[in-house]
């Protein structure tokens, strides 16, 4: 028989605008007295938030969550998707018992491990060793306990040489082998695991989904949430979708990826320059729009599905009649590095663009880089746009124009799990096996 191990009952949270001492640490006392000394004013109202955050804030108060109602049972692996500023992160806050809820009832069975952050849990002086067993005795075991998983939870987390190093001086990527280790081995009966997996390494990743396969498994139930879709489809049985603060959907992974990816919402993945003034510009060109469309859709997405072909759409004004245009794109990934440059030029074209390098009449054109499916890897990248008479000469300029993220949705999941080894490009290449 099943035992229900979370309950969520109509739970909500909000915070106040501009409070930066909501949970009365002594630190945050500090910072806010030193921020008051300098601030002339706490009107939250004159707090300036983005415009699709505007429906959940009443009287100076922000609603990160809303009547979430959520039943999970032991021994199941739930995955939590949602967009930026969802809701997710608080959500995993109160279920750690890190975040107390504004209203509603938090029902968690046994013992709770959770990896939410970096560092989390960790004392920056003490070293991996004494660290292992302060989370141990924080979460309530004897220390013979602790002392008989220690060197499974060193051999998993392979930092067995900084064992007697200060915390504080672990890399981001070898602080979450020991947290997630410490997290994992030490037998919780609830496991929340948080975007910060994305810091370890690829081989890592893949060690600690098999390990969260394993504990589900064994009857423990494990909350995920991670922008990796893949991971998601592959590890979880069930998923939740959380928007704007609330739980909309609760499906198989799969329903809840394929709603997830459309409703990315239009406008997003687009860059519109309104009025002449602001638009990057010279005497005899001006730029009007920068966009990313994906998804099988004409409709501009920041994020956008891997199994579909990827569009980013250029619109800019001709100003002086007869002047000759050559559009080019750079786009880089997160870390700056260059994924690749292209231009409407015949030798970077499949087919060669009628319009590249002619004279332009006076009037708005548009062009297209199209970008095959399942070509560049799961992560985000930023797109500069370069209009000039020819390649390598440039009137207008706008670096890192607008931003996309592409999903891994995992078309290819029952054969590998979690993203690609190659930092950029994951092709579909066409292989062929015969015998001699």
């Amino acid at each position: 028989m099943s035992i229900e191990s979370i309950q969520l009952d109509k739970v909500s949270k909000r915070f106040r605008l501009g409070a930066t001492n909501e949970y009365g640490r002594l630190t945050e006392a500090i910072a806010t007295g030193v921020k008051n000394l300098f601030r002339k004013s706490h009107d939250a109202a004159a707090i300036r938030v983005p415009d699709s955050f505007a429906d959940r804030i009443e009287a100076g108060w922000f609603w990160a969550l809303r009547d979430i109602e959520l039943s999970i049972q032991s021994g199941e692996i739930v995955g939590i998707v949602g967009r930026n500023g969802a809701g997710k992160s608080t959500l995993l806050k109160i279920l750690a018992r890190i975040v107390t809820p504004t209203q509603g009832r938090v029902g968690v069975r046994g013992r709770v491990g959770s990896l939410l952050e970096v560092g989390t849990g960790f004392h920056p002086e003490l070293t991996g060793r004494e660290n292992v067993f302060l989370n141990g005795a924080i979460l309530g075991m004897p220390r013979a306990e602790i002392r008989k998983r220690f060197d499974e939870i060193v051999a998993f987390a392979e930092i067995e040489s900084f064992l007697e190093t200060p915390v504080k001086r672990y890399s981001s990527g070898m602080a979450v082998r020991l947290a997630f280790a410490v997290a994992a081995h030490l037998e919780p009966d609830v496991l929340i695991i948080d975007e910060v997996l994305s810091v370890g390494d690829q081989a890592f990743q893949r060690k600690c989904l098999g390990k969260a396969s394993q504990l589900g498994a064994q009857g423990r139930t494990v909350l995920v949430v991670s922008h990796n879709l893949a991971a998601v489809a592959n590890l979880c049985q069930r998923a939740v979708l959380i928007r704007d603060g609330r739980l909309v959907a609760d499906d198989v992974p799969e329903r809840i990826i394929d709603q997830y990816l459309s409703e990315m919402r239009a406008g997003d993945g687009q860059r519109v320059w309104e009025d002449d003034e602001s638009a990057p510009s010279s005497r005899e060109i001006r730029l009007r729009s920068v966009s990313v469309t994906g998804n099988g859709s004409e409709a501009p997405a920041s994020e956008v599905d891997i199994d579909q072909e990827i569009a980013i759409v250029v619109e800019y004004k001709v100003l002086v009649a007869d002047t000759p245009c050559c559009v080019q794109i750079q786009v880089k990934d997160e870390t700056g590095a260059y994924v690749f440059w292209s231009a409407n030029a015949p030798s970077m074209n499949l087919e060669p663009d009628p319009w590249f390098a002619k004279p332009h009449a006076t009037g708005t054109y548009r062009s297209e880089c199209r970008i095959p499916a399942n070509f560049l890897n799961d992560t985000r990248y930023f797109v500069s746009v370069l209009i000039g008479p020819e390649v390598g000469i440039v009137s207008v300029r706008h670096d890192s124009a607008l931003s996309f993220v592409v999903h891994d949705t995992g078309a290819m999941r029952q054969e590998y799990t979690g993203s690609w080894l190659g930092p950029v490009i994951r092709p579909r290449l066409n292989w062929r096996t015969k015998k001699q």
